[in-house]
């Protein structure tokens, strides 16, 4: 009981009696208005660029390209995400398209880390794996990993069209020449970038396929 007591006075929010507390309530709502203002805001600025982002991928694939993704933490989530939609599209129809996560090998990742650093886990991957005419999306709610952005320039270098997500300022990754498309959501909410990051590669998974 003492326990209970203490946890209630702590965390008096948890006691189901308090569940429609106004503070909560009005906490939610303040949050839900703000990840759909954030959305909306990103998308009158960057609509453009989510067509020439989607009119690039669906002309790698056309030319038998391969789409590739990395991110760091939360990030390398959205890259998992983004390549497993292409490969196992979930609407009836879709043709599966190729696509690697540069993120999901552990031991790779970790090896390069250990031997040479970790700015050089993706632009590693990409040495061996990628080719002219492929693709490469980063995720960085930042825009400031190091790792993304020498990948980036090493992946122009190889020859592959390149296309960055980005938030806040949209940091280094908005200012780097090796990044073809950069698009910030201009917020310094990590979770409201990341929100948005998800809606985005979903409208524009959706896009490529009706390109296709």
């Amino acid at each position: 009981m003492a326990n209970e007591k203490t946890l209630s006075s702590l965390y008096p929010f948890l006691d189901k009696d308090n569940i429609a507390d106004p503070n909560l309530l009005a906490s939610i709502d303040k949050k839900v208005a703000d990840s759909i203002k954030t959305k909306q805001i990103f998308f009158q600025n960057n609509t453009e660029k989510l067509i020439q982002a989607a009119q690039t991928i669906a002309k790698s694939y056309q030319q038998g390209g391969h789409l590739f993704a990395m991110g760091n933490g939360g990030s390398s989530c959205d890259a998992a995400h983004i390549t497993t939609e292409f490969m196992h599209p979930v609407t009836t129809g879709r043709k599966a398209l190729a696509a690697t996560n540069l993120s999901a090998d552990i031991a790779t990742m970790t090896a390069i880390a250990n031997d040479v650093g970790h700015d050089h886990i993706f632009l590693r991957q990409l040495l061996c794996m990628a080719r002219k005419n492929d693709v490469l999306i980063g995720f960085s709610t930042s825009g400031n990993s190091k790792n993304l952005l020498q990948a980036f320039v090493v992946a122009k270098e190889i020859g592959l069209s390149t296309i960055g997500f980005s938030g806040q300022t949209g940091g280094e990754m908005a200012k780097n020449k090796s990044v073809d498309i950069c698009l910030t959501v201009e917020t310094d909410s990590i979770h409201r970038v990341q929100e948005s990051h998800l809606t985005s590669y979903h409208i524009l998974w959706d896009l490529v396929h009706s390109l296709l």
